[in-house]
C-alpha cells in the first residue's frame, strides 16, 4: 500500500470511528517503515479535522465524535512508542486547558499530545478549568503560551474574561494567548485580543511555533 493511500485510510478510519481498523492500519504503517509522526499528522489528525468540520456543520454529534476520538487514541496506542519529537528551533512551554463550564476535552487532549510530539513542554490543566486558575498557574509556571479551548458557545465567552484577568494581574504582556475549539473563529480571536487561533491540532503546532518565534 502506498503511503498516500495509507494516510487516507487512517483518516477515514478516524472519521468512521473504526478503532479496530485503525489499529491494523497503524501497525501496517510501522511495519512498512512509515514515520509515525507523519502517519499521525497526515492521517489521523486530518481525520479529526474532518470530524471537527462536520461537527461545526451539525453533520456529526458528540456520540460520533467520541467514537472518532476513541479511534484516534487506538491509533496512538500503536504509534506513540515510535514517535520522536520533531526538532524545532521554537520550543517552549504551552499551558493548555478547557475553560470553565466545558467538559469537552477531546480536541484539547489531541492538541496537547501533538504539541508534546512537536517538541513543546506542555502543562495540561484539564477540563472545566476555573478562569482564575489560568492566571494563577500562569504566574506559577510562566508559560510562553496559554492555550484556551472551548467546544460550547457559552463557555467560549470565558476566554475574553481570562485575557482581562491577565491584564488586571499585570502579566498579559508576558504570555501569548492561543485559542481554539469548534465554535471559535479568527474573527472572535481578533475581537477578544487573542494572539493566535488554531482551528485544528496540526495548525496549533504551527501557531505555537509562530507565536514563540515572534514572526
Amino acid at each position: 500500500m502506498e503511503e498516500k493511500e495509507l494516510f487516507e485510510k487512517l483518516k477515514s478510519a478516524v472519521v468512521e470511528g473504526n478503532d479496530k481498523e485503525i489499529k491494523k492500519l497503524s501497525q501496517l504503517a510501522i511495519d512498512n517503515g512509515v514515520d509515525a509522526y507523519r502517519a499521525l499528522i497526515n492521517g489521523c489528525a486530518k481525520g479529526m479535522d474532518v470530524v471537527s468540520d462536520k461537527y461545526e456543520k451539525k453533520e456529526m454529534f458528540v456520540p460520533e465524535i467520541l467514537l472518532s476520538a476513541r479511534a484516534m487514541y487506538a491509533a496512538l496506542d500503536v504509534l506513540m512508542p515510535h514517535l520522536k519529537a520533531e526538532e524545532s528551533k521554537n520550543t517552549g512551554t504551552v499551558m493548555i486547558g478547557v475553560v470553565e463550564g466545558d467538559i469537552h476535552d477531546i480536541g484539547k487532549n489531541i492538541v496537547s499530545l501533538l504539541l508534546k510530539v512537536g517538541g513543546f513542554e506542555v502543562v495540561d490543566l484539564g477540563k472545566n478549568v476555573p478562569l482564575k486558575t489560568f492566571v494563577e498557574k500562569a504566574k506559577e509556571t510562566k508559560p510562553d503560551i496559554i492555550g484556551l479551548s472551548a467546544l460550547m458557545t457559552t463557555s467560549m465567552m470565558g476566554m475574553p474574561e481570562v485575557i482581562g484577568m491577565m491584564k488586571d494581574a499585570g502579566i498579559r504582556d508576558q504570555v501569548k494567548i492561543l485559542i481554539g475549539g469548534a465554535p471559535i473563529s479568527q474573527k472572535f480571536a481578533d475581537q477578544i485580543g487573542a494572539d493566535g487561533y488554531a482551528p485544528t491540532g496540526p495548525s496549533a503546532i504551527k501557531a505555537a511555533e509562530k507565536l514563540i518565534g515572534g514572526n
